[in-house]
């Protein structure tokens, strides 16, 4: 009989080659090969077995077993999908100190409130550190089981001894699984750890939450497959320099995967932000010229948001751009529009856009927007006061069509603006109560938008 012979394959992507390289021919990772069982030949495989329980029509399962158990916290509760589903797997992934534990004390604090038992292990501080934390965020409560663990068998023990209804461990990859090759934070070993954490939110009901770390390209660290074994994948993102923080499903088994929720990180703990379109709009008494609100769309999420542009005349041999929260192509983009189509040349102005409270915006939806706020600051003139703009420009100045538009003039109206400009052609019905303009190219909308000026700057 032939020898069965081993199999590589990478623990990120899973792609198998016939012998140990050094690096994965598909996903181009460094280390990541890995040996594991021989192949089974064919006609070799197990024998059948009698089932335990036989297979049933999926009418007689009760969807009530699945159903979710709000955490307290409605932003939370939003990108989970109205909460945590016993005996689901939540993974939690975050760049370090951005608040990944502050929240979970907080759904701890919350979850220990409404009478349920829950058991935090912890296997990057101390149980003092974290009780310190506790106090400054109220977290503290009897029905809350604190832990200082990092061996996987242990961790399965306290579950045993306190029969938690939600247990979070912070972090996978500080545990360990005894008997399992690799290192502490390998591939091996959080495979290892988290498909017997799988397994015990399936047989026991307990629900999980994982955290984890980030690469430095902001991907979930540890293999790809790690995403595949549990139920929910969130994305925890926040700027040091701003206090706002936002959870954005990535995978959700149990709800939509592309929504977003919003935080406000403060000195006694994380605080839910409803409303987070107060942050990322400047108010002011009057108009001023260089400033254009618009509609961004993050995931599911309409968020009203302000961009403002500065535009100065220079005469150094190279201008300076600078961009922040917005995606320099497109603005760089849209300086070329302007001066293609006679609006204003820009080789002799130093060019400086923005978004307001560290707002993100890549979507080309946002271009009407830009070039508008470029026009307002070159021509001095603000615009029209009450007004947003919507519309992704083409490169020979026409404005195009963009998605969930009558969505974003909702929350528009909701905010209490009264004009917006679309792109022309929109088949959705727009919500009543507030004046909609089409607009098929610049000209039109910059008439449309801009307030009037005793007489254009000449292009030079």
């Amino acid at each position: 009989m032939a020898k069965a012979k081993p199999v590589f394959r990478c623990g990120l992507c899973g792609h198998q080659v016939p012998k140990w390289v050094g690096r994965c021919p598909d996903c181009g990772e460094w280390g990541s090969i890995e040996e594991g069982a021989p192949a089974v030949a064919a006609g070799a495989g197990p024998a059948s077995v009698a089932p335990r329980s036989p297979a049933v029509p999926i009418t007689q399962i009760d969807a009530n077993a699945a159903g979710a158990t709000p955490t307290g916290i409605a932003e939370f509760d939003r990108v989970l999908g109205r909460g945590v589903v016993p005996g689901s797997v939540i993974l939690l992934a975050g760049e370090p100190g951005v608040g990944k534990s502050t929240l979970l004390l907080e759904t701890v604090k919350h979850w220990a409130r409404a009478g349920r038992t829950a058991l935090y292990v912890t296997g990057e501080e101390s149980a003092g550190q974290v009780r310190l934390r506790a106090e400054r965020t109220d977290a503290v409560h009897e029905n809350v089981y604190l832990a200082a663990e990092t061996d996987l068998a242990t961790i399965l023990g306290h579950v045993e001894q306190v029969r938690p209804t939600l247990l979070i461990v912070d972090s996978v990859q500080t545990v360990v699984a005894t008997g399992t090759d690799g290192v502490s934070g390998g591939v091996t070993q959080i495979r290892a750890v988290t498909t017997a954490l799988v397994s015990l939110a399936k047989s026991s009901g307990v629900a999980v939450v994982l955290v984890g770390h980030v690469t430095k390209d902001g991907n979930v660290a540890g293999p790809r497959s790690l995403e595949h074994l549990v139920d929910v994948v969130l994305a925890f993102e926040g700027d040091r320099h701003t206090s706002l923080r936002l959870i954005r499903g990535i995978k959700n088994r149990f709800g939509p995967s592309d929504e977003v929720g919003c935080f406000e990180q403060r000195s006694d703990g994380i605080h839910e932000v409803a409303d987070p379109s107060g942050i990322f709009v400047h108010q002011r008494e009057g108009p001023v010229p260089g400033s254009v609100n618009l509609v961004a769309m993050d995931g599911r999420r309409a968020l009203v948001g302000e961009i403002q542009a500065l535009t100065h005349q220079t005469e150094a041999n190279m201008p300076r751009r600078a961009v922040s929260g917005l995606d320099l192509a497109r603005v760089s983009m849209m300086l070329a529009v302007a001066g293609k189509n006679g609006f204003f040349k820009s080789f002799n102005q130093e060019v400086y856009v923005s978004t307001v409270g560290g707002m993100k915006v890549t979507e080309p939806a946002a271009d009407l927007a830009i070039f508008l706020a470029l026009l307002s600051s070159h021509r001095n003139a603000p615009v029209v006061p009450g007004t947003i703009a919507i519309g992704e420009v083409g490169l020979t100045g026409e404005v195009r069509r963009v998605s969930s538009t009558a969505r974003r003039v909702a929350e528009a109206k909701r905010l209490g603006f009264t004009h917006v400009l679309i792109p022309s052609g929109t088949d959705e019905q727009m919500p009543g109560g507030i004046r909609v303009t089409q607009v098929a190219d610049l000209s039109e909308a910059s008439r449309a938008a801009t307030m009037h000026v005793a007489a254009d700057p000449a292009p030079f």
